[in-house]
Parts: structure tokens; C-alpha cells; sequence
């Protein structure tokens, strides 16, 4: 030992062998609270990742789901749309057995025909309630044509349905053809 060490006291030298101590084991928790924390973080964006992913899996299932309702609830759609002239073809002919004399004849069409609307309507088909002097609206009715209008208050108005409009649950599958008066 040199001349310095000996002069040291006894007692300073467990002191600094303390010091020296307590920075050793300092420095280990401080790795051990940066391992934690970075354990806590990972555990953290593990755990948003997932939250995420359980909420985009559940928006598909709604998603679906939905898509499917859709799907059965239009599911026969082409197949009344290709029986929509039919019932346009008895509503004709209607027309014309009501101008002859013939009860029997128009009680007989008459039968068949509401019947088909029946038929048609418990499957979801409905009837766009289209009427002369009802105000134009694009978004529901098709305009054919444009005439003058007889009077002023039918100005934007529809003068004529040409073809009814139907709906198949909340979807407009035939929109219906008009004439308006400008």
C-alpha cells in the first residue's frame, strides 16, 4: 500500500465500498425498470393491435350480416322484375274489358291479376304511389317527357304516369315513367 492508503480511514473505506455497492445494484434495477418499461409498451401496443383487430372483425361481422339480409331480401329480384310487364299487360288489359259489357270476363281478370299482386307483395314487391298533380321528384320518378302544362298549378307537376314504379323491400327497382308539365 502506498503512503496515501494508509492515511485512509478505516471507516471511510466502508463507506466508499457502500457507495461503490449501492451504485452496483442501482445500475441493475435501472436496466431491470428500462426492461419493464419497454415490456409495459410492447404489452400496450400488443394489446391496441388487438383491440384493433377485434373491432375490424366485429365491423365485418355487422358488415355481412347486413350484406346477407340484403341479399335474401332481394333475392327473387329478377324474377319479378321479369314479371313486372305482366302485371302492366293485365292492368291493360283491365283498361280495355272495362269498356265492353262483359262483367264475368273482367270479374275472371281481375281475379288473376290481384292475385299475381298479391302474390308479388308477400315476396316484398310494393307499388310507388305515383299520381297525377304529384310534384316531380328525380330521385324517384323517371320523366319521359316534358309538355306545357293545361294549367299553372301543374308547372313541375306530373301530368301522366305512363308505368308504375315498384320498390322490392326498400330498393327501387322500377322507377316510375312520367310525363310533367313545364
Amino acid at each position: 500500500m502506498s503512503e496515501q492508503d494508509k492515511n485512509i480511514d478505516p471507516s471511510m473505506d466502508d463507506e466508499l465500498n457502500n457507495i461503490a455497492e449501492e451504485n452496483v445494484e442501482t445500475s441493475e434495477p435501472a436496466e431491470d425498470v428500462d426492461s419493464l418499461e419497454k415490456l409495459r409498451e410492447d404489452f400496450e401496443n400488443e394489446k391496441d393491435r388487438y383491440l384493433r383487430l377485434f373491432a375490424e372483425f366485429e365491423n365485418y361481422k355487422k358488415r355481412t350480416g347486413r350484406e346477407r339480409i340484403d341479399l335474401f331480401k332481394t333475392a327473387g329480384q329478377e324474377v319479378i322484375l321479369s314479371l313486372l310487364p305482366v302485371m302492366d299487360d293485365f292492368d291493360r288489359a283491365l283498361k280495355e274489358i272495362d269498356k265492353t259489357d262483359d262483367d264475368n270476363l273482367y270479374k275472371g281478370v281481375e281475379l288473376i291479376s290481384n292475385k299475381l299482386q298479391e302474390t308479388l307483395r308477400a315476396k316484398g314487391l310494393e307499388p310507388i304511389g305515383t299520381q297525377k298533380g304529384d310534384s316531380f321528384n328525380a330521385d324517384i320518378h323517371e320523366a319521359v317527357t316534358q309538355i306545357p302544362a293545361p294549367t299553372d298549378d301543374l308547372k313541375g307537376k306530373i301530368i301522366d304516369v305512363i308505368e308504375k314504379g315498384y320498390t322490392l323491400g326498400e330498393k327501387i327497382i322500377r322507377f316510375p315513367k312520367v310525363i310533367i308539365g313545364q
